[in-house]
């Protein structure tokens, strides 16, 4: 502890100094940066040095609060942003851009495939200019943004880009992530366009851009919270979003990368569901399998590629429609067991999520969650505060043990990419889905408000309301935008999108281009579509 104190921790409050000058109880009780070392496996390190399972920053949270991002888009780029602003206002530190399915998927408002599901789930993005109206105001020097896109990541990526030179700030100054996970896509969630090849050039090529161009631009966010939400335990969770970790990391390597190069900027996105000491004890486990993956197996040298970073979300799963208001707490005992566990991001869902989209005032006692857990506990003034109780530590040993199996059987058939092929992961993931609902219809499991301590009664709330003309609008928009700009200069940006597919050049360079050219997000996808073709899925049963 002295040697750590001295050559770890007291460097980095020279470099960046704590929260406060002491940190005390309210009875007036010191207290330490990090407690004593527990005893067994996970004896082999404290906060900052590896494997990292305690933190991986040696202050933590004494020296930065996590980032309060909350998720947040729907209907048209003007409403969402007066949702930003609203959310910014409240105290809110990050942005987190949700978009609608045709977004997702690349299609343009006016497709026939995006009949019905405009702006539903999110906010519709089809242009530049729909970029621009939902950044209105909001001073992207100062921000840092998340997108959650996979598929069209590298053309969100390019509006964002030309959105903020138009801005006045470089590509080199824009803070932020994009999600840029399609392997979880196939296995869990279903928005992926183009066959997993393809995907992986497309997804490396956005790492390979930003990595040289945008120096504080996280360019991907490896996902368990999908996998999660489709019904994994949290064994299957750490295991197949490090092996996806994985297949990125060998794609990058392949296309020229250097390990100590790109790795300090990949980032994780992980779900916290209901179990609390099984979710902290997730988090720690994870940590620790990575910095080992990246040691062991990459040969990083840097002590940054082996700390895996992680934003989280409390589980949308866990929502009832039924007794909404019990969300409330369970949202909060979620949020706090992802503090505990070291999260460097954070997401709460609303209580009425299970109902509609968020309104405005379950938005606001989301983000005041997180803050009550920030200031007024006391959970962010010592770090890893559990570390070293006996069920913690043996729980994180545990799901270490059992995500390392997993990974030992996905090699053996071939990585991640080959599994998901043969249908591994997805077979799993039901199974583990099937085995939750069949407790919960039993009764083995107890879900407060749906199948034990039932209410007739009706809880009334206001709920979020969509515009039933945000379909129309956008289309109208999309049509004048083609109609005002150069089809001759479109035109072009569009072919030298496809020669680049046809080729073996980074494809980011040739979608700014496009993006800049007006061209629409549903153009720039179906060029590549041509191109690349379609994934069909295999059913897996």
């Amino acid at each position: 502890m002295k040697r750590w104190l001295r050559e770890t921790w007291e460097p980095a409050v020279r470099r960046a100094p704590e929260r406060r000058a002491s940190f005390s109880t309210p009875s007036g009780i010191p207290l330490e940066p990090v407690y004593g070392r527990a005893t067994g496996a996970a004896d082999e390190s404290l906060p900052g040095e590896y494997p990292v399972t305690r933190g991986i920053q040696p202050t933590m949270y004494r020296g930065r609060l996590w980032t309060m991002r909350q998720y947040a888009g729907f209907g048209s780029a003007e409403e969402s942003n007066r949702r930003y602003r609203y959310l910014l206002e409240s105290g809110q530190t990050g942005l987190s851009v949700a978009v609608d399915l045709p977004t997702q998927v690349g299609r343009d408002a006016d497709h026939p495939r995006a009949r019905g599901e405009v702006g539903r789930v999110g906010v519709s993005i089809g242009s530049w200019e729909d970029m621009h109206t939902l950044l209105e105001g909001i001073p992207l020097s100062g921000v840092s943004t998340s997108m959650t896109i996979n598929a069209t990541a590298p053309i969100l990526l390019c509006l964002y880009v030309a959105v903020g030179e138009a801005q006045g700030v470089p590509m080199e100054a824009l803070a932020g992530t994009v999600q840029n996970d399609v392997l979880k896509e196939y296995m869990a969630r279903g928005t992926y366009i183009y066959p997993p090849g393809p995907s992986l050039r497309l997804a490396t090529d956005l790492i390979a851009f930003t990595v040289r161009r945008m120096p504080r631009f996280n360019p991907i966010s490896i996902s368990g919270y999908h996998i999660r939400e489709a019904g994994s335990t949290a064994v299957q969770e750490i295991a197949f979003t490090l092996a996806d970790g994985v297949a990125y990391v060998e794609a990058a390597l392949r296309a020229g990368l250097e390990i100590d190069e790109f790795a300090p900027r990949l980032s994780f996105f992980f779900n916290v569901h209901n179990h609390f000491l099984e979710e902290v004890a997730k988090f720690r486990a994870a940590r620790r399998l990575w910095a080992w993956l990246m040691k062991e197996r990459f040969h990083a040298r840097s002590d940054r590629s082996m700390a895996l970073r992680f934003h989280a979300q409390t589980a949308g799963s866990t929502l009832t429609a039924q007794q909404p208001e019990g969300n409330v707490v369970r949202v909060a005992l979620q949020a706090l067991a992802a503090v505990l566990g070291g999260c460097q991001s954070l997401h709460t869902n609303s209580r009425d999520e299970a109902l509609a989209l968020p309104s405005a005032e379950a938005a606001r006692l989301a983000l005041r969650t997180q803050q009550i857990i920030a200031h007024e506990t006391g959970v962010a003034d010592t770090v890893d505060p559990l570390g070293g109780a006996w069920a913690i530590e043996r729980l994180t040993d545990e799901l270490e043990e059992r995500a390392r199996g997993y990974l030992e059987r996905i090699d053996a058939m071939g990585g991640m990419v080959a599994a998901i092929a043969q249908g591994f992961p997805q077979r799993e993931i039901q199974e583990a889905a099937f085995a939750w609902q069949r407790e919960v219809e039993t009764r083995e499991r107890v879900i407060v408000g749906v199948n034990e301590y039932v209410s007739e009664e009706r809880v009334r709330q206001e709920l979020h309301r969509g515009d039933p003309e945000v379909e129309a609008r956008q289309a109208a928009r999309l049509e004048r935008l083609r109609q005002a700009r150069s089809a001759e200069a479109a035109g072009r940006a569009l072919d030298l999108v496809r020669r680049t597919a046809e080729g073996g050049d980074n494809l980011m360079p040739s979608i700014l281009a496009a993006a800049k050219a007006w061209c629409t997000l549903g153009e720039i996808s179906d060029a590549l579509r041509e191109v690349f073709g379609e994934h069909r899925e295999n059913v897996v049963l």
